[in-house]
């Protein structure tokens, strides 16, 4: 299905326009997690903020910023494709170490917004409830990660409208989908995607889960162009490789073949992808199941080092079709928070200098 007009949007908008779950960020808990020190300028004292939770749009229209960063604390769509849960941690440990950069004139933190979270409390604990091993419980959590991309979905649709660059944190690859509807239904289009993952996605339409996003982005007409960057050949199926192969809007490469076998060029790979990608308006999906050694929902002893994931969103995010960003599927613990949170903020200052270039 490919929506032809703003039939599609109308029809959403009556549905559902409702900002009950987003906690605005704000000056108390910027002060409780900020480390001030004499002479020094910190990212947190210079971020904007929003005052009031009405007038989303207007407020976001009217600001002097180019970037928006919104939480996802949840780990429901990991929960529903029977990962292993811990992607909810990823928003709070990240704003731990963000508010505590250097703010200069290369991470720019006047012209970047936290928006905040969605407060995903009810759905967490509705989850925690149930048992994964029995299917019907699966099912309910495939439910309720459908309510779950209608709040993404709505946001990403009202901060892609205003021209502003969302960066999204935290929570399991199944808000892929919602990142991909917001900004297909604000630009009018499909939207291309270059996704950084070890997975493609693109698992059976079966209930939402957070490995088949792109595939109901695809069926519905919101995903247009799409690159699956550094695939697993230990973890994808023949059946979806023969689907990669057989689409005509599907270009791939394996980690295996450029890291391994070193059949393929680093470089040459990124030039190929976003010759792919970048004829309009394009997402970048950066999954930290692809990253090595990082606590995240599958972590891998082999993968894409931090440097290389690093020069990857560096390279893509200086194209001016860059529409957003999502970092996704760290699970980090207490003893690795820090690691995480570090991490993150990395990718996330990557992400706007990239735009400053």
């Amino acid at each position: 299905m490919l929506y032809t007009n703003n039939a599609v949007l109308l029809l959403f908008l009556i549905h559902f326009n409702s900002m009950d779950k987003l906690v605005l960020f704000n000056n108390t808990t910027c002060n409780k997690l900020l480390n001030k020190r004499s002479g020094e300028s910190k990212f947190g004292q210079y971020v904007q903020i929003l005052t009031g939770i009405s007038n989303i749009y207007e407020q976001l229209e009217n600001l002097d910023v180019t970037h928006v960063i919104l939480g996802l604390p949840e780990d429901v769509g990991v929960f529903a494709n029977h990962g292993k849960t811990g992607t909810s941690k990823a928003w709070e440990a990240t704003l731990k170490v963000l508010l505590n950069i250097q703010s200069n004139n290369f991470t720019r933190a006047s012209k970047v917004l936290i928006l905040g979270h969605f407060d995903f409390t009810e759905e967490q604990l509705a989850v925690s409830k149930l048992n994964a091993s029995r299917k019907k419980d699966v099912l309910k959590a495939r439910k309720i990660v459908t309510k779950i991309d209608e709040y993404v979905t709505h946001i990403i649709h009202q901060i892609v409208m205003t021209g502003k660059k969302p960066i999204l944190i935290g929570g399991g690859h199944n808000n892929a989908y919602g990142n991909i509807k917001g900004a297909s239904l604000a630009v009018g289009t499909p939207i291309n995607v270059i996704n950084f993952d070890v997975n493609s996605g693109l698992r059976d339409d079966e209930g939402r889960h957070s490995r088949n996003g792109f595939s109901y982005a695809l069926a519905e007409g919101f995903l247009g162009n799409y690159f699956v960057f550094g695939l697993h050949e230990n973890d994808t199926s023949d059946k979806i490789f023969k689907a990669l192969d057989k689409s005509k809007f599907i270009e791939y490469n394996t980690f295996d073949a450029l890291e391994i076998r070193k059949d393929l060029k680093f470089k040459k790979e990124l030039e190929r992808a976003i010759t792919h990608v970048s004829d309009s308006n394009f997402g970048i999906e950066i999954d930290c199941n692809a990253i090595e050694n990082i606590p995240s929902s599958a972590m891998t002893p082999s993968g894409f080092s931090v440097n290389k994931t690093r020069q990857f969103i560096n390279f893509f995010a200086k194209h001016k079709n860059t529409t957003y960003l999502h970092i996704c599927e760290a699970a980090p613990t207490k003893k690795t928070a820090n690691q995480v949170g570090k991490l993150i903020t990395y990718l996330i200052t990557d992400f706007i200098k990239a735009h400053d270039e």
